[in-house]
């Protein structure tokens, strides 16, 4: 589900060359704030990738809505305290059916 709608926000993105160290820019326009540099395309999309995946988890662990991307929706997510770390960075998720 989170990996269906990841694939369907990259397929979404836009990129651009830009002067920069890492010249290749992507953005997703419907989700806000998601954007990526790198120094070539492929890199640019891997680090998009990863950006969209971190915000996912925000926006889930604060309850905050995500948009539906491509028909592509995020259910909802039960976060499991697994004792491993006090300040909630160990946390892991699974989605609830």
């Amino acid at each position: 589900m989170i990996l269906e709608y990841i694939n369907a926000a990259l397929e979404r993105a836009s990129y651009e060359i830009i002067e920069d160290d890492e010249p290749h820019y992507g953005e997703v326009p419907e989700l806000p704030g998601v954007f990526a540099t790198g120094r070539t395309l492929e890199e640019c999309r891997k680090n998009l990738a990863d950006v969209i995946d971190e915000w996912l988890i925000i926006r889930l662990r604060r309850g905050l809505p995500i948009p539906p991307i491509a028909g592509r929706t995020v259910g909802e997510i039960v976060w499991v305290d697994t004792g491993a770390g006090a300040e909630g960075s160990d946390l892991s998720h699974g989605t609830s059916g």
